[in-house]
């Protein structure tokens, strides 16, 4: 047992089972070997599939298509087709298409929940009450710009660029859809997207829904596969602008490709974030601020709170509260609704996470974790938190991208802000205490791209999100995010 732990009190109930109807997700209906383009539904040009598995059970959910530079040729093609006819829309007709979407996302919430849970193992309660909801209210703050684009203060008669090439990762695949695809689609742009290789479904079942809201052919074409794909994706000549999220290491490849071409492009990279807890604190509540800002999602959040730092004299009674509050985390079946920590996304990443943590020992920081039982099958790793983590640690400076939290303490706010950007990343931050002067003293020091106070992970399509240094560069979300597909008319565009 660690030396902070402390007895605060075990809870005294258990929760009955609890588990979502995995029939809801239809995995039966998913299109096995297809690609969503032009409108149609059409295989690849060599017939080629990959497999697609639950990172909770293991098993075999679906063969998806994997397209090949001459499936990219044909949709870029197609939303090049479209896109005259889609640019010319008046906003509101556009808008008419958006507000569609999000209503049919919001009718069919459950179906998308449960089948989000299945493909990337994480608990149904969060797809039920953050992906699914956050995805739909992208759609609706866009659609209701479509018809604005004139005072959103980017220029007057501002045009889109032309064809969107999009790559979305595998933690929040319906999300980051929505994110990317819904101000594409708003500012008059057409879009081929390239979701994540392990987490495929609901971008194809989103498909569905652009059929289903009659979106003109050509205008979303979705294109499965594995990084291949994407590459062909991003350096096809066709493609106007680049949007991905991903790691750093791809999002740099990305940049050199696109080098000197005039192409656009936005890159939402990988994060290492503080997390400031000082003295003056309401311990409580930052103790769920910490857990959120680490164990949502199990950890694999660009933005998480992978890095606690802590003041010296709060140090112990924080790690006490934080360990107590850990036990009560329930892992296990991501279907069942009283689950707070599902599966790692896939071996790979288990392999990732494990190493780093050992590396952590190694480098003498102490481990502690909710010593839980793991299921027998699937990818699984216990919440954990290392104390005593040196500033030069591997865990402290390389992005884990699971339910890892390096503490580390300080001493004074100056102290504070050199640790916190003492990181080659800078995609967010989160800082607790009283005192307002405080937070706005080191917002403005902290070289983070979104800096939360009291608070953590919170997220609102007002509101742009996006990083500095090596978390990549441009914002999404807000005014400032429909930016990056449009051009002031007179300068340019398609």
């Amino acid at each position: 047992m660690s030396r902070y732990a402390v007895d605060l009190g075990a809870p005294a109930w258990e929760y009955a089972p609890a588990p979502e109807a995995r029939e809801l997700a239809r995995l039966g209906t998913v299109p096995q070997g297809r690609l969503f383009i032009g409108g149609a539904w059409v295989e690849p040009a060599d017939g080629a599939t990959m497999p697609t598995h639950s990172p909770a059970t293991e098993e075999h959910l679906a063969d998806v298509a994997v397209a090949g530079p001459a499936d990219v040729d044909r949709a870029v093609a197609a939303a090049r087709d479209a896109f005259p006819a889609w640019s010319a829309l008046p906003g509101r007709e556009r808008g008419k298409y958006l507000f569609r979407l999000a209503r049919l996302l919001q009718e069919r919430a459950r179906e998308f929940a449960v089948l989000e849970t299945v493909d990337n193992g994480k608990p149904i309660r969060e797809t039920r009450d953050f992906d699914v909801p956050t995805a739909a209210a992208h759609l609706f703050h866009h659609a209701g710009w479509a018809d604005k684009l004139d005072w959103a203060g980017l220029g007057p008669a501002p045009r889109p660029l032309g064809v969107a090439g999009q790559v979305i990762p595998w933690n929040f695949p319906l999300l980051m859809l929505a994110w990317k695809v819904a101000p594409a689609l708003a500012t008059g742009n057409t879009v081929v997207l390239k979701p994540a290789e392990t987490t495929p479904l609901t971008a194809l079942r989103f498909a569905e829904l652009c059929e289903q809201a009659d979106l003109p052919p050509g205008v979303l074409n979705i294109v499965t596969g594995a990084g291949a794909t994407g590459a062909a994706l991003v350096r096809h000549p066709g493609v106007d602008k680049v949007a991905f999220t991903g790691s750093t290491a791809v999002g740099k490849d990305i940049q050199r490709a696109l080098a000197g071409t005039g192409r656009r492009l936005t890159l939402e990279l990988g994060g290492k974030a503080a997390n400031i807890v000082f003295a003056d604190a309401p311990l409580d509540q930052a103790i769920e601020g910490i857990v959120d800002g680490i164990f949502f999602n199990q950890g694999h959040v660009c933005c998480a709170g992978s890095r606690l730092l802590v003041e010296e004299s709060v140090h112990d009674a924080v790690v006490a509260r934080l360990q107590h509050r850990m036990a009560t985390l329930r892992l296990g079946d991501p279907l069942d609704k009283n689950t707070d920590v599902g599966a790692v996304n896939s071996a790979a990443q288990l392999a990732r996470i494990t190493e780093l943590a050992a590396a952590g020992e190694a480098e003498g920081a102490e481990r502690w974790d909710t010593g839980c039982t793991l299921p027998d099958r699937g990818h699984w790793f216990r919440p954990t938190v290392f104390t005593g983590v040196a500033q030069s640690s591997r865990i402290a400076q390389e992005e884990i991208f699971g339910p890892v939290l390096s503490v580390l303490t300080f001493r004074t706010p100056e102290e504070a802000v050199a640790k916190a950007n003492n990181t080659p990343y800078g995609l967010s931050a989160g800082i607790w205490t009283e005192k307002g002067s405080r937070i706005l003293w080191l917002a403005d020091r902290l070289r983070a791209g979104v800096v939360w106070a009291n608070t953590f992970n919170r997220f609102d399509p007002t509101s742009p999100f996006g990083g500095v240094k090596e978390s990549g560069f441009g914002r999404e979300g807000g005014r400032q995010g429909l930016a990056a597909y449009l051009v002031p008319a007179g300068e340019g565009g398609a």
